[in-house]
Formats: structure tokens, C-alpha cells, sequence
């Protein structure tokens, strides 16, 4: 009997050595990062026992101490929406170097991004990111923020009204019906103090975004698909599939690796919109000690489930995976479309909520579908929420404007929903509008994160403290969004062997830059 299952086992781990490998090594490094990177980054900041902003400036409206748990959850859910899901999927196109950007994008800049952002707004009484921008880097880049970043989260919200319609209407309704229903919501939310609906609602919505994620993580487990490896060619991948459908040769040609991967997973590693969420928890949380958990470590939960999403999402375009997820009739339909000439690819027919609705619903069942699927659907509609939430916020402090009477909240959320319908109606209208909100999206998202990177940094040399930590994130991400506008079709699309010249020019001006303002504040530093 022993020998039986000695036998069994070495079977396993036989499997095991030979698939997932890429995937299970990126799982550790994200646990390591946290445990071992993110208590380094505290130290540099150095976290105290004074009074958060919670604590000192109390409102029963946006100033309310929550527990750190409850904290934890809204931070997540907050930051997740449909970038680590959607953006991962599309990412995956690329192939495993998605894994690459995940793990490094999310240690070593994602993470550092929220958390010391989190913590920059608790130490400057829960300041919203452009007050912060303004503080470091000087009134006419706060002026800039102040429009980039409303101008963002109107986005993030008409994006995220319009992805988990999509979802939904394909259980009931129509899309139309599910986005005025959504649009509602956000009205309520936006207006209400923060611990009437966000407070209440929102750890429940967050189980069911980690439940899809540990059950589809634990699926891989159990199925263990064959999946491409960081070492594999994918031309070898396309097994049960032939390599025209796929479409990913014809989608790089038109997107280049560097930079578009970079801002197509953005959620998932860095993301600039993170910044305007974590004000919101800064002047929530009781101790400035649970600034590591809340916000370094609700980024690199954020990580895992983009993590998941890009391996699902490779086990479904590569090897043949649909077949296995689409019905028969489904799988026909395809391949008669394709053949029949100007067809639709693989990764255009299975668009992105499509690949979540198959997956979930092939996976787990019926139930566990529709819990999946509703964490799919929950984590944009609450981020669509709050992004209205900060831009009120900023608006209003911009203004000078007092939040606690409800009148003066709608003086600034009426026309700010008026001009966030007419940019979906726009959406709606347009054949091609979701995919140019959502590339415009990710380009503003990014910028926003080098806005934050650089301020952070600034902040760190003033303080004496290790900036280095911020600097090359900064200077990689100032390149990356910098070359999008070179090479990108919808920008400059100027031919990407000048455009990366144009980019080594960018990054020699920011590192000249940084070395000039550096030299003049030491000897500041030095009087």
C-alpha cells in the first residue's frame, strides 16, 4: 500500500514539475514581497502613534474610524474594480512575461505607490492627491492634477458603469436597464456618509471578488492545464488551435510589448488611480501602524488575483483551452465566422467579460458562477463609486467647500454626473467607445501613478529618507507613458525605432532634471 502511493504522489509531483512552474514561482515571489519588502518600506517611512486623521478631524461623513478589517476590504475593493480581471486577461495575450510585470510591477512600484501615498495623505490630514502634488512638486503641477485627475476618475466611473453591465445582462435585462440601475447606485453612494453603504456593503462584496479568486486559483490546482511557461515559445502553444485564430500576432504588431503591456496591466502591478482611493481609507483607519497591511498589502491581494486571471486567461486562448470552456455550438459559431472571411479572432470573439463568464461558469458550477461572476461585477461597480466619491472630494477642496451638509454635496455631484452621462451616452453611441475610454483610461491611470511616484519622491529627499525606492519606479514609469504617446496609433504613432529614441531622450531629461533640483535641495538641506 505504501509503495501504491509513493507511486501516486511521484506521479503528482512528476505532473506538477512540468507545468505551472512560471505561475506557481510568481504566486511565492507576491507572498515574499509582502513579508519581506513591504516591512522594509515601512521602516523607511516610519510609521508612529500620533492621531490619524480619522481620530483628529472626525466628521461622521468621510472622517470615520472603522476597523482595520473593514478598512482592508473597502481599500480593496476600492482599488480592484475591472483592472486586475480585465487588464490581466488582455495582458496574458502577451504570454507569460505578464507574470515578469505582475511580480516586479507590483513589489517594487505598486505596492510602494499606494502605501506611501496612503500614508503621505494620513500624514497631511487625509489629503487628496492633488493637495499632495501641489505640496511637492509646486501650484501649477496641482493645478494639472486637479483636472487630470477628475478628468480620471469621470473615467473610471463611465468605464465601470459600462463593463459589469455587460456581465449582467447576460443573466438578465438589457445593458441599457443594468447601467441606469448602476448609475443610480453610484448617485447614493457618493452622496451618503461613507459607513451607510460603503461601510456595510463592501467587505460582503469583497469575499465574493476573493472567493472567485481562491476558487479559480484552487481550479488550476486540481486541473493543472498545461499552460505556457516564461521559457516557452508561444507559437508551440497554439495546440488544438489553429494560429491565425488566435489573433495575439496581429494584436502585438498594432501594440508593442513595451509600452503597452505596462499599461494594459495596470491594476494588476501600478496603478495611478490607487492614489486617489487611498485618501479615502487615510481617513478611515485608527492607527498609522496599519498602514502596511491595509495599503501595501491590499495592492499585493490585488497582484494575486491579476495573477490568476492572466494564468486563466492563457489556459483559455493557449493550448485550446476554449474548447474546453465553450459549448460545442458556441465553438462552431466561431470557427464558422472566422472561416467565412474578415472573421473575428480569438481573443476579439472572447472578448474579456466573455472569458469571465465562461470560465466562472465552466469551473465552479451553476452557484459558484454566479458568485464569481458577481465578484466580477461588484469590484468595478464599487470602484465606480468611489472614483465619483474622490472627485467630489477634490472638488471640493478645491473649492474650499464644506462636505457635511448634503446641499452643498450636490452642488458639486449634479454637474459632475451630468458631464459623466453624456461621456457614457458618448460611449454607448460609438461602436469603438468602450475600447477608447478604456486605452485612454490606462494612459491616464499611469500618468497619474508618475505624477504620484515623483511627489512620494520629492517627499523622501525633503525627509532625509531612502528615495531610491520611489526614483527608479518613477523614471520607468515617466518612460513607459511617454513612449505610449510616441508610438501609439491614437496618439503620435510615429514609428516605434524613432519613438524609442524619442523615449531615451525623456529619460535622460528626467534624470537631469532630478539631478539639478537634487543638488540645489541638498545644499538647502546642508544650510
Amino acid at each position: 500500500m505504501f509503495f501504491k502511493n509513493k507511486h501516486y504522489f511521484c506521479n503528482i509531483i512528476r505532473q506538477f514539475s512540468s507545468i505551472m512552474i512560471s505561475f506557481t514561482i510568481a504566486l511565492l515571489a507576491l507572498l515574499a514581497g509582502y513579508l519581506l519588502y513591504s516591512k522594509f518600506i515601512e521602516r523607511i517611512f516610519g510609521p508612529d502613534d500620533r492621531p490619524t486623521p480619522a481620530v483628529a478631524h472626525s466628521d461622521g461623513v468621510d472622517f470615520v474610524t472603522l476597523p482595520s478589517w473593514k478598512v482592508f476590504m473597502i481599500q480593496f475593493l476600492n482599488i480592484a474594480g475591472t483592472g486586475p480581471i480585465f487588464g490581466a486577461i488582455m495582458g496574458a495575450w502577451y504570454g507569460p512575461v505578464a507574470y515578469l510585470w505582475i511580480i516586479f510591477g507590483c513589489i517594487f512600484a505598486g505596492a510602494v505607490h499606494d502605501y506611501l501615498s496612503g500614508m503621505l495623505s494620513v500624514r497631511h490630514n487625509g489629503a487628496n492627491l492633488p493637495f499632495l502634488v501641489g505640496r511637492y512638486l509646486g501650484g501649477k503641477a496641482r493645478a494639472v492634477m486637479l483636472v487630470f485627475s477628475v478628468f480620471l476618475l469621470m473615467m473610471v466611473g463611465v468605464v465601470f458603469v459600462y463593463s459589469p453591465a455587460l456581465l449582467l445582462k447576460d443573466f438578465a435585462g438589457s445593458t441599457t436597464l443594468w447601467v441606469i440601475v448602476i448609475f443610480a447606485y453610484y448617485i447614493l453612494a457618493t452622496m451618503l456618509p461613507i459607513d451607510k453603504i460603503i461601510g456595510k456593503f463592501y467587505p460582503i462584496f469583497a469575499f465574493a471578488l476573493l472567493f472567485m479568486a481562491v476558487a479559480l486559483m484552487a481550479c488550476l490546482f486540481v486541473k493543472m492545464p498545461e499552460l505556457p511557461e516564461l521559457w516557452s515559445n508561444l507559437d508551440d502553444c497554439n495546440r488544438n488551435t489553429n494560429t491565425a485564430w488566435l489573433g495575439t500576432t496581429g494584436y502585438m504588431a498594432k501594440n508593442p510589448l513595451f509600452p503597452c503591456l505596462f499599461l494594459t496591466i495596470a491594476c494588476g502591478a501600478i496603478s495611478g488611480f490607487h492614489a486617489t482611493q487611498s485618501p479615502l481609507m487615510a481617513r478611515c483607519i485608527k492607527s498609522e501602524k496599519m498602514g502596511r497591511p491595509i495599503f501595501y498589502g491590499a495592492m499585493i491581494t490585488e497582484g494575486v488575483v491579476a495573477l490568476i486571471w492572466a494564468t486563466v486567461s492563457m489556459y483559455f486562448f493557449y493550448y485550446g483551452g476554449w474548447r474546453e470552456c465553450v459549448d460545442a455550438q458556441t465553438a462552431n459559431e466561431f470557427i464558422a465566422q472566422f472561416q467565412g472571411g474578415n472573421g473575428k479572432t480569438l481573443i476579439q470573439f472572447f472578448a474579456a467579460p466573455s472569458v469571465v463568464e465562461k470560465v466562472c461558469t465552466g469551473w465552479l458550477g451553476l452557484f459558484g458562477g454566479i458568485l464569481a461572476v458577481f465578484g466580477v461585477v461588484a469590484a468595478p461597480i464599487t470602484s465606480g463609486d468611489t472614483a465619483f466619491r474622490s472627485a467630489r472630494l477634490i472638488i471640493a477642496e478645491a473649492l474650499h467647500l464644506d462636505q457635511k451638509s448634503i446641499t452643498k454635496r450636490f452642488y458639486i455631484a449634479i454637474p459632475m454626473f451630468i458631464a459623466a452621462i453624456v461621456l457614457l451616452l458618448w460611449q454607448m453611441e460609438n461602436p469603438d467607445g468602450f475600447n477608447t475610454v478604456w486605452q485612454w483610461f490606462g494612459w491616464s491611470n499611469q500618468t497619474l501613478a508618475v505624477f504620484t511616484l515623483w511627489t512620494i519622491t520629492v517627499y523622501l529627499v525633503q525627509k532625509r529618507k531612502l528615495f531610491v525606492v520611489t526614483l527608479v519606479p518613477a523614471l520607468f514609469m515617466t518612460v513607459v507613458c511617454a513612449t505610449f504617446l510616441l508610438v501609439s496609433p491614437m496618439a503620435a504613432g510615429i514609428d516605434t525605432s524613432i519613438g524609442y529614441w524619442g523615449s531615451l531622450v525623456v529619460l535622460l531629461i528626467a534624470i537631469v532634471w532630478f539631478s539639478v533640483w537634487y543638488k540645489k535641495q541638498a545644499k538647502h538641506n546642508n544650510q
